[in-house]
């Protein structure tokens, strides 16, 4: 499994020697993200020399995207975004990489290694599947997204996905001005590499150098996209669906025993909310999440006002009221049914309820209990129209940076 990463700015991270197996030349790279149970990496790499390898098969599905310098696959040469994908198991033609060339590198569901071979005749690994892809980026067509978020302004050039797993990789770019005031959980993973630009959003601010590994089904948004728009490349490893949230809220406490006044015992709680208080995000944010809002109810959303997290009322506060309320109004049962003609006292006795509205069962994928992933709340997990839709998980410590985080416990 990887961590949650969110966010850090590359130059924070300290550079290795680059593992690039069979090679010759001379690279290092940052580590942005590791699996350390199957070898899964995304990396930043720089070439200090020249550097090449002849052909191949890669124990990874394995992908090269060039943010500067060049890139020669198979006698082709592309500049600033090139691309090349080799899955798996597949023999892979020679590539070489100019001195001075910065990349974005992936493997996905494997290590480092690689077993030259001496030509692309060579067998294939019995179970690969797909053929190498090789793009220049720069030379294609912005597409606009069709389903955008709330209001129009993003655009996309696909350069892979996975006919079976839905597994892409593409660039997206969100034009100046374009927001979501929502917050939003997926079924899959999602990961991102700012190229180009600069976007608010609630773990903090997107620019150039900035990425992110984000979990299945932790929530995430509140995007501003400022002066220039801002473009990254852009992972999942399944197809994106996106479920909404609102007046979102998270309260935890306990009964100390011996951290109380004088060392004693205290009883105590806090929430999201109360790690905000004060605001963190710019008039000109809030005034562009406030338009994202109106433009949702021009096309017929019944959504609540846009208010900074932290800011008003708790909303914890406000949705446990409403959940006692309810359970008490049902008989203090919450919503099983039995007889309420008989006497008992529900505080001394019985245990109490809240009625929350969904059954904490309902709010779990069905197989996240018992599957090969159960060790991983965050793990990716095939959802297809009709089933139901779990919701998000808690990420309360996600892996951060010191120059670009901002977190104040908004889409917690």
């Amino acid at each position: 499994m990887r961590p949650h990463v969110e966010l850090i700015q590359e130059d924070d991270y300290v550079w290795h020697g680059a593992e690039l197996v069979g090679g010759e030349g001379r690279a290092s790279e940052r580590r942005l993200s590791v699996d350390e149970e199957d070898g899964s990496s995304s990396l930043r790499v720089d070439f200090h020399t020249a550097w090449g390898r002849g052909p191949g098969i890669h124990h990874a599905n394995t992908e090269y995207y060039v943010l500067e310098g060049s890139m020669t696959y198979g006698g082709r040469q592309i500049g600033k975004g090139g691309y090349v994908y080799a899955p798996k198991g597949v023999p892979a033609d020679a590539i070489t990489f100019a001195e001075g060339t910065r990349i974005l590198h992936y493997r996905e569901y494997g290590d480092a290694g690689f077993d030259a071979v001496d030509s692309l005749a060579a067998p294939r690994w019995a179970d690969a599947r797909e053929d190498v892809i090789v793009i220049d980026s720069d030379a294609m067509q912005w597409d606009a997204v069709p389903n955008p978020g709330p209001m129009p302004g993003l655009f996309i050039k696909y350069l892979h996905v996975d006919p079976v797993t839905g597994f892409y990789t593409r660039l997206v770019h969100a034009q100046e001005g374009w927001a979501d005031h929502r917050l939003a959980h997926h079924p899959c993973y999602e990961e991102a590499y700012t190229t180009q630009g600069h976007m608010e959003y609630n773990f903090g601010t997107l620019d150039l150098g900035t990425y992110f590994f984000r979990p299945a089904r932790v929530k995430h948004g509140h995007f501003t996209s400022m002066e220039g728009g801002a473009t990254w490349l852009l992972r999942s490893d399944g197809e994106l669906f996106n479920w909404y949230t609102q007046n979102e809220w998270v309260r935890w406490g306990g009964e100390g025993i011996n951290y109380g006044p004088g060392g004693g015992a205290m009883r105590w709680s806090q929430s999201s909310h109360e790690l905000g208080g004060e605001s963190r995000r710019s008039d000109e944010d809030m005034e562009m999440l406030r338009a994202s809002l109106e433009y949702a109810r021009s096309q017929g959303a019944d959504e609540g006002d846009v208010v900074e997290h932290g800011l008003g009322t708790d909303a914890s506060l406000i949705a446990i009221a409403k959940a006692l309320d309810t359970a008490r109004l049902q008989g203090g049962h919450g919503d099983h049914d039995h007889d309420h003609s008989h006497d008992h006292d529900h505080g001394d006795h019985g245990v109490l309820e809240a009625d929350w509205g969904a059954a904490p069962a309902d709010l779990e994928h069905p197989d996240q209990r018992t599957d090969e992933h159960a060790h991983n709340w965050g793990a990716g997990r095939v959802w297809k129209q009709g089933d139901p839709i779990p919701a998000p998980i808690l990420s309360s410590l996600p892996v951060r940076s010191r120059s670009r985080g901002r977190w104040d416990g908004d889409g917690m």
